[in-house]
């Protein structure tokens, strides 16, 4: 019996690469793809077979693909779209070169990613398709403007994906984690250095007494943090379920804040975001 395969983005570490580890740890053949060859050659070091996929390169997108395509004949059982950035800081200070360059790596290229494998699914008889959503794609907080808005996008996209590809026999299914320990907030440093001019900011004052300090500081662990494998236990639920969910929430925030979207009125649901 032929392995079940998977293509998954975003292995350098964290989501990523808990869900390569582990579903290659269970029997699939796992397809673990990295932006940096470097990590793409540590993953292949431990006995993953990874590929450099960047979403930011439509180029790399399409190589990846193709290779996936010649080394398992045209068969891939599922897609797990994960890894993303973000770019903090208030929304008026977001040149509007950040806010393109986020969308490409965020949503452009996961559809880019999606629609080229949706083919290898459509001649199989199906597939799934699962996107690595956020509690931000449910609700917006303040300094996180950039992000929110890919994942805001991401979750109209993948609602419209799945019900279009009912009759095809594809599942697409949204994760949508809180805080998970990985190496996210390092990351959206490097962005803000890149893209953020703070001190000639307005709210320059804001960023010394509040983003700073968030993105700087060794705070340890957020409230409520999970570790990656949270994140990778739901998706195995969406693989194997007869019947996927359109969505899996993991970690009490993404729960309560979907809960308080449902229930409070927009002025009320305002006063709690405000303190986040």
């Amino acid at each position: 019996m032929a392995l079940r395969t998977i293509l998954i983005t975003g292995c350098s570490s964290g989501i990523g690469l808990d869900a390569a580890r582990t579903l290659a740890a269970q029997g699939w053949r796992v397809f673990a793809t990295c932006r940096a060859e470097a990590d793409c050659e540590r993953l292949r070091a431990e006995g993953l077979e990874s590929l450099r996929l960047d979403y930011e390169d439509a180029g790399s997108i399409a190589a990846a693909v193709a290779e996936v395509t010649a080394r398992t004949g045209g068969r891939l059982d599922a897609l797990f779209n994960n890894g993303a950035y973000a770019i903090p800081g208030a929304l008026e200070d977001i040149p509007p070169d950040a806010l393109r360059a986020i969308f490409e790596a965020n949503l452009i290229g996961w559809h880019d990613l999606t629609r080229r494998v949706i083919p290898l699914m459509r001649a199989q008889g199906g597939g799934r398709i699962v996107q690595c959503s956020s509690v931000l794609g449910l609700v917006g907080l303040k300094w996180r403007g950039a992000y929110v808005a890919t994942k805001f996008a991401l979750e109209g996209l993948t609602d419209v994906l799945r019900l279009e590809m009912a009759d095809a026999a594809i599942h697409v299914v949204l994760i949508e984690p809180g805080p998970i320990t990985t190496r996210f907030r390092a990351n959206a440093v490097r962005q803000f250095e890149r893209w953020v001019d703070w001190r000639d900011s307005a709210r320059a004052g804001q960023y010394r007494a509040r983003l700073l300090k968030r993105l700087y500081a060794d705070r340890g662990p957020d409230r409520f943090e999970l570790p990656p494998a949270a994140v990778t236990a739901a998706l195995i639920r969406a693989l194997e379920a007869r019947r996927p969910r359109a969505r899996y929430r993991v970690t009490m925030p993404t729960h309560a804040m979907a809960l308080a979207r449902r229930l409070l009125p927009g002025r009320l649901l305002d006063a709690v975001l405000s303190r986040g």
